[in-house]
């Protein structure tokens, strides 16, 4: 199996941990089902987040979704003017057979605006 990346992004509606739990979640989750991945798939995660957002670690709705033995890591995106607020990203490593291009990035919602180039 090679390794490969996925990557996908959700703006969250405001900044309650609860809603980053259900939002990131929802991403995980996409993630995992349009790449028909399991959590035994998975070698690591990045997430990060928009300054604006703290309430919570993002990483914590892995571990709700019983993503528990892989490495998680959350850090802060940069605080770049302009930028679409209550934003997180994920960057997530995977084992897969999948050619690159087979491989399915995920942008719910408004955050699909950040990524206009691939197709949703």
């Amino acid at each position: 199996m090679a390794v490969r990346a996925v990557r996908g992004a959700v703006q969250l509606e405001r900044d309650e941990a609860g809603h980053m739990d259900e939002q990131v979640g929802a991403l995980l989750t996409a993630i995992l089902e349009r790449n028909d991945l399991t959590a035994e798939d998975l070698i690591s995660i990045w997430f990060t987040a928009t300054p604006d957002l703290h309430s919570d670690f993002p990483a914590a709705a892995a571990r709700k979704l019983g993503i528990v033995d892989v490495p998680l890591i959350c850090a802060q995106e940069l605080d770049i003017e302009g930028a679409m607020p209550r934003v997180v990203r994920v960057l997530a490593h995977i084992e897969s057979d999948k050619p690159r291009a087979g491989i399915a990035h995920v942008y719910l919602g408004a955050a699909g605006a950040l990524r206009k180039d691939i197709a949703q």
